[in-house]
């Protein structure tokens, strides 16, 4: 897919304020609230959204619950449902300039990393589900009682499913919900968002394009302390699905015991450790030191934003990656030149600065960066940062950041390693470099992280499971893992005597 060239405004921006998606129609909420999404770039408003409250979330629940009782799409043949999803990746990729503006638009992401990385993948993720919608199978069990039983299981949907979605991936975490949902007969109400609502909306079009029926999927930008938390409070919602902060994946943990006891799958926070050894080839893990700290502004759950180096190659390795952060190119995220966008608020902007100062205090060594960049105008631009010589008991190599701000440790060997590596409340992801093969799998057994990337960083694709050990999350994401997340296993035991 070719990368951006002088694209226009999206259409999509123009016209009447964004309303929600309920029922397969649009409307506007039932109290008339609206709010701003705005460019993180400028701090320029784009457009004004339909605001999601309680009663408007109990509509889209009813919705959904109407098209799943009444079976329109989960007793559609799962080939059908499969060409459904199939035509919904085609559209997607047809429409992936126009995507891709408004994620750059609305989050401030280079668009180059929209058309190479976020747009592909969400086409790649409902086609990969397309074809897990006619292999949803059950199995016969061998009985040890006393006479003729036939013993078997189906898969069955859940039924209605909540599913709340970040701001830092809004189209790519729209795809790894709604797609293994739907392949597997669920109706949907999804809540993106406050901060970045409209590729969302967008994508409730293409769906509606694509013939999935009136109910199935619904649509309702709002916030997280009003919409999100009716949603996962509510009695009629079978299942919440949520990517989010660890603190209020707690709060919808509670919320499912205290309503009907739903089903909870949760993708949370990361702190996570990207490791370079001694034998390590420096070019490539420098390289992926960069990708994995800076790639989309650090606003990535599986950020390698502790990076352990071994100390015979501590210095080089931390001069090399100043060198190439120095060469960054800062600006709006629909200019193909730039390499990293604006962070995505301003509230987020002054968490990023806060936690900078307090590194600073701390006694961290600031190598790089740490300021915001001003020359950029009124945009949430902050510079690529560097600290070096972090202790793992500072702030800054504990919490999450959520931003461009690498923390540098040292450590002496394996053992040392390890104990540092793990000594994290999360447990998302981690990375290893090292040329030897031995050593890369004992490191990469030993660590605790639910994906480990070695020689590589940042590679992510449908088939392959996604979620964290500890506090980092419950449940797997993507591959066929996700089919455990919206089915559920029946067992028929049949006398056959």
């Amino acid at each position: 897919m070719a990368v951006a060239e002088d694209l226009e405004v999206a259409p999509f921006l123009k016209g009447q304020p964004k309303k929600l998606f309920i029922g397969g129609r649009w409307a506007d909420a039932a109290d008339g609230k609206t709010f701003e999404t705005r460019d993180p770039s400028t701090g320029e408003v784009l457009a004004h959204v339909a605001e999601a409250g309680a009663e408007d979330v109990d509509r889209a629940v009813s919705a959904a619950r109407k098209s799943y009782e009444h079976g329109s799409w989960r007793e559609l043949p799962p080939a059908e449902r499969a060409k459904i999803l199939w035509k919904v990746g085609d559209l997607i990729e047809e429409r992936a300039n126009e995507f891709a503006q408004l994620d750059s638009l609305d989050n401030g992401k280079p668009i180059n990393e929209m058309l190479l990385f976020d747009v592909p993948l969400t086409a790649a993720t409902f086609r990969y589900y397309a074809g897990w919608a006619t292999k949803l199978d059950g199995a016969t069990q061998q009985t040890s009682f006393p006479g003729s039983y036939l013993s078997y299981t189906r898969r069955e949907p859940v039924g209605v499913v909540g599913q709340i979605i970040p701001w830092n991936f809004p189209l790519m975490m729209a795809a790894w919900k709604v797609a293994p949902a739907l392949a597997c007969g669920n109706s949907v109400v999804l809540k993106p968002s406050e901060l970045t609502p409209l590729s969302a909306l967008r994508l409730a079009e293409v769906l509606q394009e694509a013939d999935v029926p009136d109910g199935v999927v619904n649509v309702l930008p709002g916030f997280g302390e009003v919409a999100g938390a009716r949603l996962a409070a509510h009695p009629e919602v079978d299942k919440i699905a949520f990517t989010g902060s660890t603190e209020v994946g707690k709060l919808i943990a509670k919320a499912s015991a205290d309503s009907n006891l739903k089903r909870v799958s949760l993708e949370l926070g990361g702190k996570s450790p990207n490791i370079v050894f001694a034998d390590a080839d420096l070019e490539r893990a420098v390289s992926g030191a960069f990708l994995g700290i800076f790639f989309n502004q650090g606003q990535v759950c599986s950020a390698g934003s502790r990076m352990f180096v071994q100390q015979k190659v501590y210095d080089e390795t931390v001069d090399e990656l100043t060198n190439a952060v120095k060469d960054m190119q800062l600006g709006p995220g629909l200019d193909p030149m730039t390499q990293m966008g604006p962070l995505v608020s301003q509230g987020q902007m002054e968490r990023v600065l806060g936690y900078i100062t307090t590194g600073t205090s701390e006694g961290a060594r600031l190598v790089t960066g740490g300021k915001r960049a001003t020359e950029l105008g009124e945009g949430y631009f902050v510079r690529p940062t560097i600290f070096a010589d972090v202790d793992g008991k500072m702030r800054i190599a504990r919490e999450e950041i959520f931003g461009p701000v690498l923390a540098a440790i040292p450590f002496a060997d394996e053992d040392d390693l390890i104990a540092k590596a793990n000594d994290s409340i999360y447990g998302l992801v981690a990375g290893l470099w090292t040329n030897d093969v031995r050593r890369a799998h004992r490191v990469a057994h030993a660590l605790q992280a639910g994906t480990v990337y070695v020689n590589c960083y940042n590679v992510v694709d449908p088939s392959t499971p996604w979620g964290g050990f500890k506090q980092s999350g419950w449940g797997r994401e993507l591959g066929p893992y996700a089919l455990d997340l919206y089915t559920e296993v029946k067992n028929v035991i049949v006398d056959i005597g």
